[in-house]
C-alpha cells in the first residue's frame, strides 16, 4: 500500500516512517496547524484587549465606578480575565492585565488599576 503526503496527498516515496513528500510540504503542514492553534489565543488576546481598553478608558484616575450594562454595552465580556485577587474579607476582583473590577450591588462596578502590586 502506498503512503500518502499528509499535506498534498502525493505519493510518498523514501523510508517506511516518512509523511510528507518533501521539506515544503512538512512545512507547510505544521504551519497549518499552528496557525488554527494560534487562531483561538487570538480571539480570547481580542476579548482581553477589548476588555482592558473599555476598563482603562472608563477608568482614567484608576478608581471609580460604572454600570455593568454600560460596560456590556461597549463591548465588554465579563466571561474573559486574566486573574482573580482575593481580599481577605473575601471580595474577588478579576483583573484583564492591570485593570480590575469589582462586582457591586445593583449592576454597579468598582473599576481600579494595580500599581506595582498594589490596587489603587
Amino acid at each position: 500500500m502506498e503512503k500518502l503526503c499528509l499535506d498534498c496527498s502525493m505519493p510518498v516515496k523514501g523510508r517506511s516512517d516518512k509523511k510528507f513528500c518533501d521539506d515544503q510540504c512538512r512545512t507547510s503542514y505544521n504551519n497549518r496547524l499552528k496557525q488554527e492553534d494560534h487562531r483561538l489565543i487570538k480571539v480570547v488576546n481580542q476579548i482581553l484587549k477589548k476588555n482592558r481598553s473599555i476598563m482603562e478608558q472608563l477608568n482614567p484616575e484608576g478608581k471609580s465606578k460604572a454600570g455593568k450594562e454600560k460596560m456590556i454595552n461597549m463591548g465588554f465580556d465579563f466571561n474573559y480575565f486574566t486573574s482573580i485577587y482575593e481580599t481577605q474579607k473575601g471580595s474577588r476582583y478579576f483583573f484583564c492585565y492591570e485593570y480590575g473590577y469589582l462586582l457591586l450591588e445593583n449592576n454597579a462596578v468598582l473599576l481600579v488599576k494595580k500599581e506595582e502590586n498594589t490596587i489603587v
